[in-house]
């Protein structure tokens, strides 16, 4: 980190633990709300189907909306968007809080999504402020920090649901959101130096980012990493609910297992990515997820059915996206770095755009006859696919010749 910041201070870039909280602050409400599923089918008399749309609709929604916040950070700025953000989000949370019905609580929760500006501009932020190299590294600390916070989210969501009911969960987003939003306004300086002239000048410059051969590598690598993680996020409370009988509360505690190897993986990437190489880094990962899910489909075939058969080889799935993701976001935002906020925004639209379609299709794979293995078998697909295309990123820089800074 550049010796000028000081935390606290809005006319410096801000400090690694303000990136942290805002990041955390969109993968805790991503996930913190599982354990609650099944109590809210029951609440509003839906099916679990129709609920699982809070998550599913919920990515399909941060996907679009990633798709205007990147722009719009590189016109207006990283600091102003945030904050207009973070209230958005606040005024949704109360609306869930208080939904009558399910329908209402659906249109919060679509609204919720623009929380997911701390994911996106925290990536940008890292790349205004250092090189591709650092950025992979910083990127995998900050992630590790924030994996703290879902980590633990749905083991409270699912303790507090328990107690008081599925609302606790949305208050527990509101108050983090509430920290983000203090953060952002007392420490977060402006780090968009040079902003666009115009909005639309910022869409006009996606097809420049479409031209790109390693944005699409990088990007698509990170979708297919991250789709392993998503499938899960649609099949695992069936799974849990369903097939294993767990209770809200123990299905967050499982649940910390996938966190901690996400945890690790991160640590791992902060640590090794500018000696090993993002695009190696990459392709490592997905080979950690995909062997991950080889070993628990034969743990299935062989008859077990404790919940560590399922959770215990989640964990490789974390492991994996910790030691890829960094690297191939970074990746992202690095191709063009003048449009690092649209590049951010675009790769995290394509990354939980096709999470969402495998959060949905995972989700109605599932039956009382089919076991695990459909939900295994998607996730060791969607690895298999974030593997090649690490290796078509590898490809294009071998004719580019060199790694980092080529064209193409």
């Amino acid at each position: 980190m550049p010796a000028k910041i000081r935390f606290l201070d809005r006319k410096t870039p801000p400090h690694i633990a303000t990136l942290v909280i805002i990041t955390a602050a969109g993968a805790l409400n991503m996930n913190v709300v599982l354990p609650s599923l099944p109590g809210i089918a029951e609440y509003f008399s839906v099916s679990y189907s129709y609920v699982q749309l809070l998550i599913s609709a919920y990515l399909a929604a941060t996907a679009v909306m990633q798709l205007l916040i990147g722009p719009l950070s590189d016109r207006y700025g990283r600091r102003l968007v945030m904050l207009i953000s973070l209230a958005v989000f606040l005024a949704a949370s109360i609306l869930c809080i208080f939904a009558p019905n399910f329908e209402t609580l659906l249109a919060g929760r679509m609204i919720q999504t623009v929380v997911v500006s701390g994911i996106a501009l925290s990536r940008a932020v890292v790349r205004d402020m250092v090189g591709m190299e650092d950025a992979a590294s910083l990127i995998g600390y900050i992630s590790m920090g924030m994996a703290v916070v879902p980590m633990f989210g749905p083991l409270i969501g699912g303790v507090l649901d328990e107690i008081f009911g599925w609302q606790a969960a949305f208050f527990v987003t509101m108050m983090f959101g509430a920290l983000a939003l203090l953060l952002v306004f007392f420490d977060m300086g402006e780090t968009n130096k040079e902003p666009s002239r115009s909005i639309g000048d910022q869409f006009k410059a996606y097809p420049e980012l479409f031209r790109s051969r390693r944005f699409w590598g990088y990007a698509l690598s990170a979708a297919f990493t991250s789709g392993a993680f998503f499938a899960f996020l649609g099949g695992a409370p069936y799974i849990s609910i369903n097939m294993l009988g767990l209770s809200p509360s123990e299905l967050g505690a499982y649940f910390a297992l996938t966190a901690i190897g996400y945890m690790l993986g991160n640590y791992f990437s902060g640590r090794y990515s500018k000696r090993i190489g993002i695009n190696r880094m990459m392709l490592l990962g997905n080979v950690v997820a995909g062997t991950g899910m080889i070993m628990a489909l034969i743990t299935f075939a062989a008859g077990a059915t404790h919940p560590l058969a399922f959770f215990g080889f989640m964990g490789f799935v974390g492991l994996g996206n910790g030691i890829s993701l960094p690297n191939a976001n970074a990746g992202v935002v690095s191709v063009r770095p003048h449009l690092a906020g649209s590049a951010s925004g675009l790769g995290g639209a394509l990354m939980i755009g096709g999470g969402a379609a495998l959060s949905v299709l995972s989700g109605a794979a599932l039956g009382p006859e089919t076991g695990p293995y459909p939900l295994l078998c998607i996730m060791l697909a969607s690895s298999i696919l974030g593997a090649i295309a690490a290796l078509y990123v590898m490809r294009v820089a071998k004719q580019a010749g060199r790694e980092l800074g080529e064209t193409a």
